[in-house]
C-alpha cells in the first residue's frame, strides 16, 4: 500500500484542490447572475433543504432508525452532496448559471446545515421518534 499511497491519497486531495479552485474563479467570472437573484437563492437555498431534511427525518422515523439515524438521514437529505451535485449539474446542465447552482449550495446551503440544520435534524428526529 505504501508504494502506492501517493498516488491514490494525495492525489486525491490535489486533485479535489484544484476542482475547488476551479467551482470557486467560475463563480466569480459569472458573479452578475447574483445581484439578480440574490434574495431568490437565499429563498431557495434554505427552504429546499428544509423541506428535503424533514422528509429524511420522517422516512428514517418510518424506516425505524434510530434518532441519531433519522437525523444523519435528515442532514444527508439536505445537503444533497456539495461537490457531486456541482459537478453532475454542469455536466448535465452544460447552459445553467454556476454563479446560482454554486453559491446556492455551497454559500447558502453549506453554511446554513452547519449552524442551523445539523441540531434543528437532531431535534426533529428527537421529537418524531421520541
Amino acid at each position: 500500500m505504501e508504494l502506492v499511497d501517493h498516488f491514490f491519497n494525495d492525489l486525491f486531495f490535489g486533485a479535489l484542490t484544484l476542482f475547488l479552485i476551479d467551482l470557486g474563479v467560475t463563480v466569480v467570472r459569472r458573479a452578475t447572475g447574483l445581484r439578480q437573484y440574490g434574495s431568490r437563492l437565499l429563498v431557495v437555498g434554505i427552504v429546499v433543504p428544509l423541506i428535503n431534511g424533514s422528509l429524511g427525518v420522517l422516512l428514517g422515523n418510518a424506516a425505524g432508525l434510530s434518532i441519531g439515524g433519522a437525523a444523519v438521514l435528515g442532514v444527508v437529505a439536505t445537503s444533497a452532496s456539495y461537490i457531486a451535485a456541482p459537478a453532475a449539474v454542469r455536466i448535465a446542465l452544460p447552459d445553467a448559471d454556476p454563479a446560482l447552482y454554486l453559491t446556492a449550495a455551497l454559500g447558502v446551503t453549506f453554511p446554513f446545515n452547519l449552524i442551523v440544520g445539523i441540531p434543528l435534524f437532531h431535534w426533529f428526529a428527537q421529537a418524531v421518534g421520541g
